[in-house]
């Protein structure tokens, strides 16, 4: 690698090795500047762009912790993850503007500032000697609980090293590759699984700040992209666009494919055309990696999320932590050096999901014979819309709180675009005057938009079990839209 290849491309703005690290020095002095310290917290809120990246490094070179925030998030809801974070320093792109101006910054102390102000701010001359180790804290990535309350995931930078690892050896990253990142660098896959390897190895970060699949097929065939992950909402649009079938396709080497269940005939549109489209399981809390289906098994094997990465072990175990037969269904479990340390600031959470040092992920796996996963179901009743994690919990807490609403349960139905979407069911007081545009007006005025439902129904109760608690199966079993999705986890 070459100090004078190109990191990081954006739009028509090129970044040299040479040029992104002593960009990175002057930064991380000009933060110290503003009194950021080892350990302290930097959030930073837009969308993907270079100084996205700039902020992460210069972060770490100052031993501090980067926290990356979901720009689609509601103003209240970044308040919230800065207290709970209790962020020194936000660094925020030119769309989020207004939205900044909306925090509450005598709830949480933090400052803001301005991505396009970071070269004018003050600098101090001394280059940064913070020694950093493996084991310390780099980022806390935020991904909402079951229980509705934020979990801030505490991924070290050995977490980050490790994982970069593993993506390199099953995906034998090269010091050429043009890696597109369209999906936003706040999920772990875009961060851990696409831009950090990459950057390692000397490729090039292709930033695309939003997704438009006519605009994507255009910078793949122009910058001749090598490598690009997306989740299957994105690779559907593209392949639905009357382009696709001449689109240039024939610089890509690997597509990754995750976030949600892909159906297998979004699979089959994109081996038809030759291309190495392969599905990868994995969490926020893996760093992200867990399996990662082989080029050689893409067509026998296609529908699995298949083999455990290189540095990390998998298995599959029923109730009593007993490893089960191959295919037999249980939870599926991890344990490696890519696997968080913890949720920030939530010690009973954390003790929780660890088992004897192995990570309960909460979702159902089946092994075939050949030693190959699939995911089939999901304990948590978690709506995965577009890549997207929705928690019914969240939403359930603000429409209880609606006048006239007794009881409610969000669940998940299919929809041909996002996979899956919300939808609320609901009960309400007889003598009540609400509607179904009332209730998703009032949950956007506090909710992202991705996390609200996209139908209500009303009905006169809702499902019950013996104990008189909410029977979710129930509940998809009569409302969820057909019966199409499985029943999952437990009744709560």
């Amino acid at each position: 690698m070459s100090a004078a290849n190109v990191a990081v491309r954006y739009e028509d703005q090129a970044i040299t090795y040479a040029e992104l690290d002593e960009r990175v020095a002057a930064l991380a002095g000009r933060m110290r500047a503003l009194g950021v310290r080892r350990g302290d917290r930097v959030a930073y809120l837009g969308p993907n762009h270079p100084s996205y990246l700039e902020v992460l490094f210069a972060t770490g070179l100052l031993g501090a912790v980067f926290v990356p925030l979901n720009f689609r998030l509601t103003a209240g809801e970044v308040d919230d993850l800065l207290s709970d974070c209790a962020a020194r320093l936000i660094i925020y792109g030119e769309s989020m503007k207004e939205k900044v101006s909306e925090l509450d910054r005598d709830r949480h102390g933090v400052r803001a500032l301005a991505c396009t102000e970071l070269d004018s701010a003050v600098c101090e001359d001394v280059p940064p000697d913070e020694h950093v180790s493996l084991e310390d804290l780099c980022v806390i990535l935020y991904t909402s609980g079951t229980t509705g309350k934020p979990k801030g995931v505490m991924l070290t930078h050995g977490n980050l090293t490790w994982n970069c690892f593993n993506t390199i050896v099953e995906n034998d990253v090269a010091t050429d590759e043009k890696v597109l990142i369209a999906a936003p660098l706040f999920h772990a896959a875009a961060l851990c699984m696409m831009c950090l390897p990459t950057l390692l190895k000397g490729g090039t970060a292709v930033l695309v700040s939003s997704f438009e699949p006519d605009s994507v097929l255009d910078l793949i065939e122009r910058e001749r992209i090598t490598v690009m992950f997306g989740v299957p909402a994105m690779f559907e649009a593209m392949a639905s666009r009357p382009r696709w079938p001449e689109a240039d396709l024939s610089s890509i080497r690997r597509l990754l494919c995750g976030g949600a269940p892909v159906r297998l005939a979004t699979i089959r549109r994109y081996l038809d055309r030759g291309l190495n489209f392969g599905q990868g399981y994995g969490l926020t809390e893996t760093a992200a990696g867990v399996l990662m289906l082989d080029r050689a098994h893409l067509e026998i094997k296609a529908g699995s999320t298949g083999v455990p990465s290189f540095f990390t072990d998998v298995r599959v175990v029923d109730a009593d932590r007993r490893e089960v037969p191959k295919g037999v269904p249980g939870e599926v479990m991890v344990s490696g050096p890519n696997v968080m340390r913890g949720y920030w600031g939530q010690p009973d959470a954390t003790d929780e999901v660890f088992d004897a040092g192995w990570f309960q992920t909460g979702d159902v796996g089946v092994v075939d014979e050949d030693g190959y996963f699939f995911i089939v179901d999901r304990i948590k009743n978690v709506i995965i819309s577009g890549g997207e994690n929705v928690y019914p919990a969240e939403i359930e807490g603000l429409l209880r709180g609606l006048d006239g609403v007794s009881a409610c349960v969000v669940i998940g139905v299919p929809d041909e675009k996002w996979g899956e979407v919300g939808k609320a069911v609901v009960v309400v007081d007889p003598r009540a005057r609400i509607d179904e545009a009332t209730v998703l007006a009032q949950l956007r005025l506090r909710l992202a938009a991705y996390k609200v439902p996209k139908s209500v129904q009303f009905v006169d109760a809702l499902p019950t079990t013996a104990s008189g608690k909410i029977s979710r199966s129930e509940v998809h079993r009569r409302y969820g839209d057909g019966g199409a999705l499985r029943e999952r986890g437990s009744d709560q």
